[in-house]
Order: C-alpha cells, then sequence, then structure tokens
C-alpha cells in the first residue's frame, strides 16, 4: 500500500493544471495537536500520551498518514494536487512539518503558511501551498475584534498574497470562524465580528489591487444565515448551490449542514465540491447512510480525521 501512495503522489507531480487553472482544497483536521504537553492549556494536555486521550505519537502519525492520503485521492479524482490547502484545528507548525515530512505528501513540493492565534484551544488556521504553482508574496495573520475594539480570543484569518503561474495576484484567506458553544445569543455576535473582518480584509485588498480573492474555511454556519450578504457584492458565496440540494460537509443528528465553504471576488469563475473520502466515511448507525469518520467518539478512539468532509474549489483565470 505504502509503495502504491508513493507512486501516486509521483505521477500526480506529472500532472500539472493549465496556467490559468488553479486548484484548492480546505479542510478541518479536528483537534490537529501532537502528542506531547508543551503546558499550554487543558487541550494541550488532553491530547498527549498521558492526557486523557491517550494521544499517542502512533496515533498521532496513523492520523498525518490518514490526512496524506486523503490528499492524495481527491487529486487523483479531481485530476491533479491541489495547489493550495488551507486547513483548521492544527495545533502548530510542528503538526504541519510532519505531515509533509513523515507522510506520502514528502514527495511532493508543499511548502506551510501559519501563525499562532489568540485562540485559548490553542488550535489555528494554515495553509500548505505549492511554491511550483504560487510564489508567496505576503503572508499575516489578522485578528478579530469586538466592538470596543479588543482582540477576540479565537482563530486568527490568515490572509495570504500569491502570484500565480500567470503572473496575477491572488489573496487567500483562511477562516476558522467562532463556534455556536454557548448559545446562539452569545456566539451570533462573535460570527459577525469574523464575517466583518472578512470582508474588510477582501476590500483592503482590492483596495490595493488585488481583484482576484479567495477565502475558504469553515464558518461555522450554513449559507442561509443573512449575515453572509455582510459580504457581497465583494465576495460571493460558492456553495450556494449545493446548499440548495441539500448536501454537507459535517452531519448532525442524521442531517447534514454545509458549513465549510468557498467565497469568492465576483469576477472570478469556479466551482466548488464536497469531497466524500471513502476511506475515511463510516456508517451511521444512529441514522440512515454514512459520515465522516472522527479520531475520536467522545474518549473513544476510532482512528479517523474529522467530522467534517474536505471541500474542494476549482478556480478559472486566476
Amino acid at each position: 500500500m505504502n509503495v502504491l501512495v508513493t507512486l501516486l503522489s509521483t505521477l500526480l507531480l506529472l500532472l500539472a493544471p493549465p496556467p490559468d487553472t488553479l486548484r484548492l482544497m480546505f479542510w478541518n483536521l479536528e483537534n490537529s495537536f501532537d502528542w506531547i504537553d508543551s503546558g499550554t492549556g487543558t487541550s494541550d494536555a488532553e491530547f498527549s500520551s498521558r492526557g486523557e486521550r491517550h494521544w499517542t505519537r502512533k496515533r498521532f502519525q496513523t492520523k498525518c498518514n490518514a490526512i496524506a492520503k486523503g490528499v492524495l485521492w481527491a487529486a487523483s479524482r479531481e485530476g491533479g494536487l491541489p495547489d493550495a490547502i488551507g486547513v483548521c484545528e492544527v495545533e502548530n507548525s510542528f503538526v504541519l512539518r510532519r505531515l509533509l515530512q513523515t507522510t506520502a505528501l514528502r514527495k511532493l513540493d508543499y511548502k506551510v503558511v501559519h501563525f499562532d492565534s489568540p485562540d485559548p484551544r490553542g488550535i489555528d488556521v494554515a495553509l500548505l501551498y505549492r511554491p511550483s504553482r504560487l510564489r508567496l508574496l505576503q503572508a499575516k495573520p489578522c485578528h478579530l475584534y469586538a466592538p470596543d475594539s479588543t482582540v477576540l480570543a479565537t482563530r486568527d484569518i490568515l490572509a495570504a498574497r500569491f502570484e500565480s503561474a500567470t503572473g496575477q495576484e491572488i489573496a487567500l484567506l483562511v477562516n476558522h470562524h467562532p463556534s455556536k458553544y454557548g448559545g446562539l445569543e452569545q456566539s451570533e455576535p462573535r460570527r459577525k465580528a469574523a464575517v466583518e473582518r472578512l470582508r474588510f480584509l477582501a476590500d483592503s485588498l482590492q483596495s490595493l489591487g488585488v481583484q482576484s480573492v479567495v477565502a475558504m474555511g469553515d464558518f461555522n454556519d450554513t449559507p442561509a444565515n443573512p449575515v453572509y450578504k455582510l459580504l457581497e457584492p465583494t465576495l460571493q458565496n460558492w456553495a450556494g448551490p449545493l446548499f440548495q440540494k441539500g448536501l454537507g460537509t459535517i452531519k448532525y443528528d442524521g442531517a447534514w449542514e454545509l458549513i465549510d465553504m468557498f467565497f469568492a471576488s465576483e469576477q472570478l469563475k469556479g466551482q466548488m465540491k464536497i469531497l466524500q473520502v471513502p476511506f475515511l466515511m463510516t456508517r451511521d448507525t444512529g441514522h440512515a447512510g454514512f459520515k465522516p469518520l472522527r479520531t475520536y467518539s467522545g474518549p473513544r478512539y476510532l482512528g479517523g480525521v474529522s467530522d467534517h468532509c474536505p471541500i474542494w474549489g476549482v478556480v478559472y483565470r486566476p
């Protein structure tokens, strides 16, 4: 199996898309912690060798291998490697370096963009990109702010500017907006602040001459929320048609919810897909059909990757 995965990764390097096409992927990697308790918080201790989850180096490596195989499966299905992969719920850059250096992805040319955020659980967003396809010009973390201008204790938005293969600038914004934990009354203003910040960043980039902007991420709400009207007309939601079909990226009480999405500049042409990686799905014993295979169900180790399906986007003429 490992030989086949290595061979597949080598063959995929040869499948370069046209210069005016950009392939993007986003995946919530659900609690991707290393196995070391660095004393940075309760989640760091919980996901360690001696913690409640008994998160060992072996389990960590199993998850890294599954992520890598998921990326290669997506690439084989969609005709080539993603040029950039946005991820969230990663503890640190060490996790990402191990993913790229100790799995089948080591044969590829991905590099890491990551910054530590003020999130109390210590989980961040990050971006993997291929320098053979995208030249990094600038990257920075962008805090979210409350109405009183204090920094919210949550994940930053990662903003990265690139030069594409056609010589055009494109900005990729990776998001993981605040969850509904604590109830709507408490969480809704925080998600609105995240959407307002995203609109500000997109407008700022376009005022600087960067007309091609793609925002990706786990927005922790569906396209039905009117708050996303705040992004228009600067950014358009590519998830709308999938939402109308009842498709989703996460399954809750037997129903699919679409909370992982792409938003893009109005002039960009493209499309979004939801990827159900066959070997990372499991039968939903409480309801009909299948659901994503998580790493844990409560304290019980399952060996999967995430409760989210990854999403795939193709941008034409970036």
